[in-house]
């Protein structure tokens, strides 16, 4: 009952409403939480009609150029009318970090890398759950930075209690209570355990976990896919670029990133082939509806789970593979302090946020200014 109210009273902000933010507010509102604002400055193009179900539903009409937000409006309060459903059409780089303080979780979808960090650290700023998410043809990715999360799993009790204390670099467990259920008088365990997590700009050249780095066996299981994540990412940043591969030049430039990315993750080599370099420049900026689906499920998932505090949440990293349906969690982390630890808010810090901002700066600007 108390993970139901917590769902019931939250508010949520989604940034882009595309194919992947559709299944994503689906979720969201068929789940009954209190209220979802949509931020989205992008206006309905022909593309959107054919990926996007709430869109589409208005394609008898002359919605081409109107605001996607305002026009899927409607439409998503209609699935639950007791969920507020709100748009603001501005563009997410115009927004102060103040603007991110009422919402109890930030999800942002398909924005560049230098957008995706600045919305990750003004959300930290107000200690605010971020989730960031793409989708690139049949492929896509999953993030998020909880800062420090607890979360309570129920179970029967061994016969070997449990002990409160680290269990992985990221997890501990940090209380145990035991009690009799009701029904079977059996004793089951209340463990409290707490996860930390680091921001999307650290964990993007993050090394694999020790247990990938010690055993060639499991970096061969790797999914090149993630590489390539990365090289789109610092493509993304060069100047003049975007999240697009226009020429033979990016070709060129995106190929020469992604080995460098697979060989910085100690990859073997043998496992990034042309034909997912292929796959991957091909999928870019194409939206595939059942990977939509598939990805706007597992995070919506997510969101509920942390909400509610009762499962233990993602870490924090999943990359998805459509060809071979599979979706591979990493946690991704750097050396040194996770957590609260990271950063402490200032109030130098909270004003190099807003300048950013305010500005439009990109992520590296403001990771100099912090």
């Amino acid at each position: 009952m108390q993970a139901q109210q917590k769902i019931r009273q939250a508010h949520i902000l989604l940034i882009t409403l595309r194919s992947l933010g559709t299944e994503i507010a689906k979720n969201l509102v068929l789940a009954g939480i209190s209220s979802i604002t949509i931020l989205d400055g992008g206006v309905v193009t022909p593309a959107d009609l054919g990926a996007g179900f709430f869109l589409s539903e208005c394609s008898d009409q002359n919605i081409i150029g109107t605001s996607r937000a305002q026009t899927a409006l409607p439409i998503l309060q209609r699935l639950n009318p007791r969920v507020a459903v709100h748009a603001d059409t501005e563009d997410v780089r115009t927004k102060p970090s103040s603007y991110f303080m009422p919402f109890d979780v930030v999800i942002a979808t398909d924005l560049d890398a230098s957008t995706f960090n600045i919305v990750n650290m003004a959300a930290r700023v107000y200690n605010r759950p971020f989730y960031a998410a793409g989708q690139h043809g049949m492929s896509g990715f999953i993030f998020n930075d909880l800062i420090e999360h607890q979360f309570v799993i129920e179970r029967e009790a061994a016969n070997v209690p449990t002990k409160t204390g680290p269990e992985s670099r990221t997890r501990s467990v940090v209380e145990v209570q035991t009690r009799k259920d009701e029904d079977s008088g059996k004793p089951m365990e209340h463990v409290t355990k707490k996860e930390k997590y680091s921001t999307f700009f650290l964990a993007e050249d993050a090394p694999l976990s020790a247990a990938y780095q010690s055993n060639r066996r499991r970096r061969r299981l790797v999914t090149p896919l993630l590489p390539c994540l990365r090289a789109l990412w610092e493509f993304s940043r060069l100047p003049g670029k975007t999240q697009a591969i226009a020429s033979r030049e990016d070709v060129a430039v995106f190929t020469r990133l992604a080995m460098e990315k697979h060989r910085a993750l100690g990859l073997p080599a043998e496992t990034l082939t042309p034909e997912v370099l292929r796959k991957f420049t091909q999928g870019l900026n194409c939206e595939v509806s059942p990977v939509a689906a598939m990805l706007g499920g597992q995070l919506a998932q997510d969101v509920i789970n942390v909400l509610g505090r009762t499962r233990q949440p993602i870490q924090n990293m999943v990359v998805f593979d459509g060809d071979a349906m599979k979706a591979s969690m990493f946690a991704l982390h750097p050396e040194g302090e996770l957590g609260n630890g990271i950063f402490e808010t200032t109030s130098k810090e909270m004003e190099a946020v807003n300048a950013a901002m305010a500005a439009g700066a990109g992520a590296g600007a403001l990771s100099m200014q912090l």
